[in-house]
């Protein structure tokens, strides 16, 4: 750390009674309260005749050089998630613009195709950034990746190298090896985790069994789908085959982000929790794969997507002003 790290950093301490993992990681969506943000929607045509929807707040002038963030959710998050409507208020407090791309078919609206998104894919945020270089010339960009979205922003740094176009990248409570929160997310109290996301994107896949043939795409019929009680399961039929993965396995091995680390050059900071429930403490890498320029900060409490300090009946979400205190260095 610099200097100007440690006089603005301080550390994460959990909010008395909510020290948990698992009311750090429910406790926001239970029972965070906030004024929702105004917010501009742009829809991005991608290069396969699909799209997605990108949520503006604060948006810059096309000659501005107001600072933009570009932000990526969860799996099965959206504008709606409490953790993206929190930073983009507290990012616009510091002088930020912040835009939200949804992955496909996140944003309340079917995507055009039989496929959806993954953990894995860098294309769409790599097209959406790259344009908004173009657009936004004067503008410093910056990133922020939650859950599954971090992980997908961390390869991306890795693929880009040298090349990438951000000034600086952040991503929180990333799965950075698939297989083993596959597996996680299969045992104990995790279970729970798991029913309430799997039941939403197989919702979402029905829905595209009135468009399309999907049983002859991935070979199980409607009920079939219901009946999938995994994410290893769902990915094995759906998300791998759809994506051109052989298997789950397959997909899990070329997605997740740790092999990537070491190629990354943007300045990075990993914000990981040891008791997050999405995974355990296997994801995370040994000092010896990690570029020099990335930074991992792992507090022994956190849950997944809490970091939730103060006071039961006064919480304080740290997450949000450690992240702007650390992109208000470049």
């Amino acid at each position: 750390m610099t200097k100007d790290d440690i006089s603005n950093y301080k550390p994460f301490q959990p909010a008395y009674g909510l020290k948990h993992q698992h009311l750090q990681t429910i406790f926001p969506t239970l029972f965070r309260k906030q004024s929702r943000p105004e917010i501009e929607i742009e829809r991005f045509e991608l290069n396969d005749g699909d799209f997605v929807e990108c949520y503006w707040h604060f948006p810059p002038d096309k000659d501005s050089q107001k600072p933009i963030v570009v932000l990526f959710h969860g799996l099965a998050g959206s504008f709606d998630s409490p953790y993206i409507q929190g930073i983009m208020i507290a990012l616009k407090k510091e002088g930020f613009s912040s835009v939200l791309m949804h992955f496909r078919g996140c944003s309340g609206k079917t995507n055009r195709l039989p496929r959806s998104y993954h953990s894995g894919d860098t294309a769409d945020a790599k097209l959406w950034i790259e344009t908004l270089q173009q657009r936004y010339p004067k503008s410093t960009l910056f990133a922020i990746g939650y859950s599954l979205g971090g992980n997908m922003l961390l390869k991306l740094l890795g693929e880009w190298g040298h090349s990438s176009p951000l000034c600086a990248a952040v991503s929180v409570s990333a799965p950075l090896q698939l297989d083993i929160c596959a597996q996680r997310m299969n045992r104990g109290f995790s279970r729970f985790y798991q029913y309430v996301l799997l039941k939403e994107l197989k919702r979402n896949l029905l829905k595209k069994y009135k468009q399309y043939d999907m049983k002859a795409m991935i070979g199980i019929d409607e009920k079939g789908v219901r009946q999938l009680s995994s994410f290893w399961a769902f990915d094995d039929v759906y998300t791998g085959p759809i994506h051109g993965f052989n298997s789950a396995s397959d997909y899990y091995q070329q997605s997740s982000s740790k092999q990537y680390l070491k190629a990354i050059i943007t300045k990075t900071l990993i914000i990981h929790a040891q008791d997050d429930p999405f995974m355990s403490p296997g994801v995370l890498p040994d000092k010896d794969t990690l570029s020099p320029n990335v930074q991992l900060e792992v507090h022994d409490c956190g849950g997944h997507l809490g970091f939730i300090s103060g006071h039961f009946f006064k919480p304080r979400y740290w997450l949000e002003n450690r992240i702007a205190q650390y992109f208000k260095k470049f």
